[in-house]
């Protein structure tokens, strides 16, 4: 009997040391943030939350979080370069202390959205904060032309390493990509050797990614259909690199009808904003548990 209990638990903590951590989420508050244009994605960055968007530039605003509202910094870059819109559709910051700093640009070229130009920017952060536009902070201009559909920048790690994530937004082909940031930062195009690290096969209509670093998750910030409604896939990233496809852990679908753009976390995993390219109601506190 001894012998059968001790196996019992042995078998218990093995099953509970390698359980699947599956997430839930509660729509906590909606909030409607102004002069955003529609907004294209948020990121959270050295303890302040930037929305971007595509207003009649494109732009970044800085925000705080106080009381369970976001409070504006005063705090805004124009995506411009020598008064043009450069950034004009901005889709994903990659942002890393101490690493390169990318900025993705999807642009549609037809209306069906069969046809994509999409190029990562680097640029200086610090100096894109303190001038307010890309005016001498503009380090390169990379053609993601490894892409099939738009390109979306987020940093991942992988095997103890550091790589710029991006997807596709299309219901065909669609890809995770991991670039080197360092052969990115120093190429003309993502075609270039040394640039693509890995890639995997995903769903459809992408908008954004989001990486969390202590579980080792990477939430797919997607629509169920072209444009509209809610989708949040969360990928076991290395299952998902050594099989060659999408490894899901949870694909939660929320029924609102708008266009779900972005997502990313205030803290560690417990109090998540999304946002989409509605005038009103474009903001979206979220409870998370584990």
């Amino acid at each position: 009997m001894a012998v059968k209990y001790l196996f019992t638990s042995i078998a218990l903590f093995l099953a509970g040391l390698f359980a699947v951590v599956t997430p839930e989420m509660r729509l906590q508050s909606t909030h409607t943030i102004d002069s955003l244009g529609a907004c294209q994605g948020a990121s959270f960055i050295e303890g302040k939350l930037y929305l971007y968007g595509d207003r009649e530039v494109g732009m970044i605003r800085e925000y705080q979080l106080k009381d369970g509202s976001l409070v504006y910094q005063n705090k805004e870059i124009q995506l411009t370069q020598n008064g043009n819109d450069l950034i004009n559709h901005p889709t994903g910051i990659a942002w890393r202390k101490g690493m390169p700093v990318f900025i993705g640009n999807s642009i549609r070229l037809n209306q069906e959205g069969t046809l994509w130009k999409a190029v990562i920017h680097q640029v200086d952060w610090h100096g894109l904060k303190k001038t307010g536009t890309l005016d001498g902070n503009i380090l390169s201009n990379i053609d993601d032309d490894a892409c099939i559909q738009g390109t979306r920048p987020e940093y991942v790690s992988h095997k103890g390493k550091w790589y710029v994530a991006t997807a596709d937004y299309g219901d065909k082909k669609n890809e995770v990509r991991l670039y080197d940031p360092y052969a990115l930062a120093k190429a003309g195009k993502t075609s270039e050797k040394g640039v693509l690290v890995t890639k995997f096969s995903c769903g459809p209509w992408v908008q954004n990614l989001h990486w969390m670093e202590e579980k080792g998750i990477l939430i797919l910030v997607q629509n169920q259909v072209q444009g509209r409604k809610w989708r949040f896939t969360f990928l076991d990233l290395e299952k998902s690199i050594a099989q060659g496809s999408q490894h899901v852990i949870r694909s939660i679908d929320i029924d609102k009808a708008d266009e779900l753009e972005g997502f990313t976390f205030f803290n560690k995993s417990r109090t998540g904003v999304a946002v989409t390219s509605s005038q009103k109601e474009n903001v979206h506190f979220f409870d998370f548990s584990w």
